[in-house]
């Protein structure tokens, strides 16, 4: 039979182990409403987040960005939708390129690859910009179906300029997304060089972050990246970006060249027509009524001195 002290030694320990289990309990349970109170809040900035980029659309630039995507590209979670990943990547283009840019945004929170086909891409197809991005697919994760997920991306890959730029799909950290990722992105990139579009490395770059990094850079609802996190974000568009500005950069200066060029030319030609033809004199021949020689004035024979 147990002592007294041993039965006293059991009964703590089974105290502590649930009290114990307990505070974990209340800390989860803390943690989850905070982590709602903050999906909620950031729910609130859907309108706000739209309504910002709605303003810009009808801004002048000498260059045009497009972008589509879901929320990411609204830039919920940032403090300012001008520090979402678009917001930054337009900021950056204005300063590599010294130009004026207008952005166009047609991202939708909540979009899956099927909405972004059926809704942003009808809109894309008015206008013919200088730079696409299109980050789609995370939302399709939860509910993965590889064969519609392929069909939908071949839509929206067809229908982009061969210079656009699509972003794979972001680590996540959860066992089983994981998994669907891989699947996800090995379809991204091949049906993206099917159509020869670059693709940002975001799965590679965000991975790269580590996962308590991850976690710094997240928002309060630990599903969008917060300022920080979208600055990892930009970083994985910019080489493609940068690639794209200075390609843009040296097709105008060779139309530029070509135009300078057609101008000499013309003005070259201009000047030789209205220039007199060489070895011409200001004498007008005359002919012979007879149907002689033709003369000219300096012909005739000089007049002979003597008796009229």
């Amino acid at each position: 039979m147990p002592s007294r002290h041993t039965v006293l030694a059991f009964v703590s320990g089974v105290g502590v182990t649930l009290a114990t289990t307990a505070a974990a309990g209340a800390g989860v349970s803390r943690f989850m409403q905070r982590r709602n109170a903050a999906a909620a809040d950031l729910n609130a900035l859907l309108p706000v987040h739209s309504a910002w980029w709605r303003d810009r659309f009808d801004r002048k630039g000498k260059l045009l960005y497009v972008a589509m995507g879901d929320s990411a590209a609204q830039g919920i979670g940032a403090s300012s939708p001008a520090r979402s990943y678009v917001g930054r990547l337009s900021a950056y283009m204005r300063r590599q390129s010294h130009t004026s840019l207008r952005v166009v945004n047609l991202s939708v929170s909540g979009s899956t690859t099927w909405l972004c086909r059926k809704d942003q891409l009808p809109k894309f197809e008015k206008y013919e910009p200088d730079v696409v991005t299109v980050a789609i697919g995370a939302n399709d994760i939860i509910q993965f179906n590889p064969e519609s997920f392929e069909k939908n991306l071949r839509v929206i890959y067809g229908a982009l300029p061969s210079h656009a730029i699509v972003g794979d799909l972001p680590a996540m950290w959860i066992p089983d997304r994981e998994k669907k990722l891989v699947e996800a992105n090995a379809i991204v990139h091949r049906v993206a060089g099917e159509f020869g579009l670059t693709v940002a490395p975001l799965y590679e770059t965000t991975r790269r972050q580590g996962f308590f990094r991850t976690y710094r850079n997240s928002a309060g609802d630990l599903f969008h990246p917060n300022d920080r996190g979208y600055r990892v974000w930009a970083s994985a568009f910019e080489p493609a970006i940068a690639a794209r500005l200075a390609r843009i950069a040296a097709d105008e200066a060779a139309t530029t060249h070509e135009v300078r060029e057609a101008e000499a030319v013309a003005a070259h030609t201009a000047a030789a027509a209205a220039a007199p033809t060489a070895g011409t004199s200001s004498d007008t021949p005359t002919t012979d009524p007879a149907g002689g020689a033709t003369t000219s004035p300096t012909d005739a024979p000089a007049d002979v001195g003597g008796a009229s």
